[in-house]
């Protein structure tokens, strides 16, 4: 049985997808550290009148290999962090790739759950945590599904097409201004780096959430 409001209207039932490596990217780029429990209260909190079946992160390992191997035990030590904070953790073995990075790319295996979970959990609301234009077309397909899909990114990683797929864009600059500065490291870059585990800090207001666009 679907829950209610306090003035009576149903709560929608929402499922969050995200896309570790590209939200990574962005709020590193934004010289910041990611705190996943103020996006997650953000995007799904008490505030925004919808109840959270899930919030699925999807991310790449560094390869299985010696010379990975310490960056390997760094990450997955996140993703305990993650799975013990309430978070479901999707994780693909990457690969060696040039000198200092490796590839581990998730879009597939996001874009098959994402199919499979809207008929198995049957959301009202289905946000995917990315700018990657490649997702447009699983857009289209949710929404064939009378799913509505939102799209919680910032500009300047937002590809043209997903954005005009979605029934709406979140963006999530004003939110990565509240979380915690971040030194630049000196080593070498990967595909996915080690996030930084979020700090304790206050609620957001969900109500005022900025968004580039009106709902269709």
């Amino acid at each position: 049985m679907r829950k209610k409001n306090h003035d009576g209207a149903t709560r929608l039932r929402l499922l969050v997808l995200v896309d570790e490596s590209n939200i990574g990217s962005s709020v590193r780029t934004a010289g910041r550290g990611l705190d996943w429990l103020k996006l997650r209260d953000f995007l799904a909190g008490p505030d925004t009148g919808r109840d959270l079946i899930e919030m699925v992160v999807y991310a790449g390992l560094p390869p299985a290999i010696p010379i990975w191997q310490e960056e390997r035990d760094k990450k997955n030590k996140f993703m305990q962090w993650l799975r013990a904070n309430g978070f479901m953790v999707v994780t693909k073995d990457g690969s060696p790739a040039e000198e200092g990075r490796y590839k581990a790319n998730v879009d597939v295996m996001m874009a098959i759950d994402a199919l499979e979970l809207s008929v198995e959990m049957q959301p009202d609301v289905v946000i995917l945590v990315t700018g990657d234009a490649d997702f447009a077309y699983l857009v289209t397909k949710l929404r064939r599904r009378g799913i509505r899909v939102e799209v919680a990114s910032v500009a300047e990683n937002l590809g043209n097409m997903l954005r005009s797929t979605a029934n709406e864009v979140i963006d999530l600059a004003p939110l990565f201004r509240t979380f915690e500065m971040k030194i630049a490291q000196d080593s070498a870059p990967s595909v996915a780096r080690q996030p930084q585990q979020p700090a304790s800090g206050g609620q957001m207001q969900h109500r005022r959430r900025a968004r580039f666009r009106q709902p269709t």
